[in-house]
């Protein structure tokens, strides 16, 4: 057991007193200075079971979802805490701030989170920066965007310019059109809009792979709040187009799961216990539809092993977390670890 994991109870009461947007900045500033300490090693002897996935060899089953390293910061303390991938992200082509604050709020009583960041980022090429100079071993996932002001007849743009941008330092790249909190983004869920953004960035891909000499696949990231016509139709572009992956759920903007909360009211995304339920459902139905050989990764509602042990009963080949991350803390992992080097 890490210091990290030791101390975390004691630490989490202090930081569930902070602003929770701030507290996130600190918990992420603390991870990069307790990798240079060396007080993350240790975790790395929790189980590991290799995944060969989309042509690339994951250390194990389990990732770091996209919101928690918005800006590539840490990645070298995500892997040494024994996330056996990360992805970062969203990144946009330019900076932005992202929505007006407070935009981040915690729901304890529901082991939940609401956000409205709305891809606050430093921008695409900042963080190409930063990927270059890592050290780690684990597999990095960028996760891209639009920025708030591009149209969506203009989406593409922003999509190939990131793709672009990341290709040489990515290992895998989740394009992200699930979002709730970038105004008309879901829009581009559509089936006619998702074949058309799809289809150019695969087109770019094949000549990124020439220019480049290595693979980078291509995964969509997908929210929970698909009726299953949505669902059907997706699945008939994903098969169409040879989507290399898809990432089953982002944030739900359902709030049945809190009703009568003090927060329940508040606008953007709803995560961690609450979307389980519902993000299982998509994922199971996707994995129903789906080519055999287009993989699914599992993220929504993971608070403990078993959590992410049902993701891949159902169909996943890897799991993520982020909100059970902040409400467990550094325990979640190993715990994640245990039971996915069981599963599957």
């Amino acid at each position: 057991m890490t210091l990290l994991e030791k101390f975390y109870p004691t630490l989490k009461p202090w930081l569930f007193r902070l602003d929770a947007e701030r507290a996130h900045t600190l918990t992420v500033k603390m991870m990069v200075i307790a990798h240079r300490v060396g007080l993350l090693q240790s975790v790395v002897s929790a189980p590991q079971k290799p995944r060969n996935v989309m042509g690339l060899t994951f250390p194990n089953a389990l990732g770091l979802a996209a919101g928690m390293d918005k800006s590539a910061s840490a990645v070298d303390a995500w892997s040494a805490l024994g996330f056996g991938f990360v992805e970062v992200g969203t990144l946009t082509p330019r900076p932005q701030p992202g929505n007006p604050k407070p935009r981040l709020f915690r729901l304890p009583e529901n082991e939940a989170l609401i956000n409205r960041m709305g891809f606050n980022n430093p921008g695409i090429h900042a963080a190409v920066k930063k990927l270059k100079r890592r050290r780690t071993k684990a597999v990095v996932g960028v996760n891209i965007g639009k920025n708030f002001d591009t149209p969506n007849e203009k989406a593409v743009d922003d999509y190939l310019h990131c793709l672009k941008a990341a290709y040489s330092v990515a290992d895998y790249i989740a394009v992200n059109i699930s979002s709730p909190n970038t105004k008309g983004l879901r829009d581009l869920q559509a089936e006619s809009a998702v074949r058309e953004l799809i289809f150019a960035l695969k087109k770019e891909q094949a000549s990124l792979q020439k220019e480049h000499g290595k693979t980078v696949p291509l995964l969509v990231k997908i929210a929970p709040d698909l009726n299953d016509m949505q669902i059907e139709a997706l699945a008939r572009v994903f098969n169409e187009q040879n989507i290399d992956g898809v990432i089953a759920t982002n944030t739900t903007i359902d709030r049945e799961a809190v009703t009568g909360h003090r927060l329940a009211n508040e606008t953007g995304g709803l995560s961690g216990a609450p979307v389980r339920e519902r993000s299982n459902l998509v994922l199971q139905a996707f994995r129903m539809l789906l080519k055999e050989q287009i993989p699914l990764i599992g993220v929504g509602g993971i608070l403990n092993g078993a959590d992410a042990a049902e993701k891949m009963k159902l169909g996943a080949a890897l799991v993520q977390v982020y909100s059970g991350l902040v409400y467990r803390g550094p325990g979640l992992v190993r715990e994640v670890l245990a039971a996915t080097a069981q599963a599957g």
